[in-house]
């Protein structure tokens, strides 16, 4: 048994290289779903550091202007398509979707859908679906932190820097966390010792903190401080850069920092002091389709059962309405908010 209904979706489409309010709010009439597909109405989505590179054209792969920005969603089945069991009709679910969250409704791929466990609120869960298979993959599946061990988060008080900091602590894991003063308390609340990551001599007070060097080192900011970051490591240690937020307003090919960095940790790699370097992207592995889909529906699956047993804190910065988006996207980019702005359907 399938549903299939017309919806009207109001989206908010990314129409060039523009400032936040140069987005633009559009509807449209979704057709039904195709077989295999679901239509999903949005309960939350968020804002990452992919949204704000987007609107920038510096996102590494991203489609051409204009298009619909929204890098994961949670919501609830509204319509199944052929050969999609039809009880999943009501039910709320997580879904990466790189681009098109930022919807009232959406079509999407049943295979893509992860359950939501019951009672975990739709903006809750929404803070750690990529932010949490992100930082889980990069802690036990890359880095592979034993308890005991010691780490630096750069930039512990955002959205996949607090996850992180808290899943090292569940994992009995010591951790070190950038931040700005304003943010300190926060970040010794999630079980960090915080440092100033305005302090010219930040790479000195971390090492202070753990003189004997770290297992490893989760760095989003790339640039010149990348190689600060590899010297904290210890022999055996690990290095895991996920971002270039260093480069984020230079000109040019978006793709050029990332060769560079590539270029970067093969020479680290061929070093003989027992340390590696990693560059994390989230969708290596895609073009084996089944095989990637199944370990993030794994990853995100262990996160929200941490959620949902109080292990995890949501960090929400604020909750925004669809419709004004673009305000969701300056605050965002303001670096002044701890955790994730969300978008909800609002009005």
């Amino acid at each position: 048994m399938t549903s299939a209904v017309t919806t009207r979706a109001t989206e908010i489409v990314l129409p060039g290289a523009v400032e936040p309010g140069g987005l633009e709010v559009r509807t449209r009439d979704l057709p039904a779903p195709a077989a295999g597909q679901v239509v999903l109405r949005m309960d939350a989505t968020g804002v990452s550091f992919a949204e704000q590179q987007m609107r920038r054209g510096k996102y590494y792969d991203q489609p051409p202007f204009p298009f619909v920005p929204g890098y994961d969603v949670v919501g609830t089945v509204s319509a199944t398509g052929p050969g999609v069991d039809a009880s999943l009709t009501g039910r709320r679910f997580a879904a990466v979707t790189k681009t098109g969250g930022w919807a009232s409704h959406l079509l999407i791929d049943a295979a893509d859908l992860v359950p939501v466990p019951d009672g975990v609120d739709a903006s809750a869960a929404e803070t750690v679906v990529v932010n949490g298979i992100t930082a889980w993959q990069m802690l036990h599946r890359i880095a592979e932190v034993r308890s005991g061990g010691t780490i630096v988060v750069l930039g512990a008080n955002g959205g996949v820097g607090s996850t992180l900091v808290q899943l090292a602590r569940h994992a009995g894991i010591t951790v070190i966390g950038t931040a700005s003063p304003r943010h300190h308390a926060y970040v010794r609340e999630l079980g960090a010792i915080p440092v100033d990551y305005r302090d010219p001599g930040m790479y000195d007070r971390i090492r202070e903190a753990a003189p004997d060097g770290v297992d490893a080192v989760f760095d989003h900011v790339g640039g010149a401080g990348l190689v600060r970051s590899w010297e904290l490591l210890r022999r055996g240690g690990t290095l895991v850069s996920y971002g270039s937020a260093a480069t984020k307003d230079e000109e040019g090919n978006s793709r050029l920092p990332v060769l560079k960095l590539l270029a970067q940790i093969l020479a680290w790699n061929s070093l003989p002091n027992g340390k590696s370097a990693h560059f994390y992207n989230f969708w290596a592995g895609l073009r084996r389709r089944d095989a990637f889909r199944r370990r993030l529906s794994e990853d995100l699956t262990q996160v929200l059962r941490l959620l949902a047993a109080g292990v995890l804190t949501p960090q929400i910065a604020a909750e925004i309405p669809l419709a004004d988006a673009a305000s969701a996207l300056a605050l965002a980019e303001s670096r002044t908010v701890a955790g994730k702005v969300i978008l909800v359907p609002g009005v």
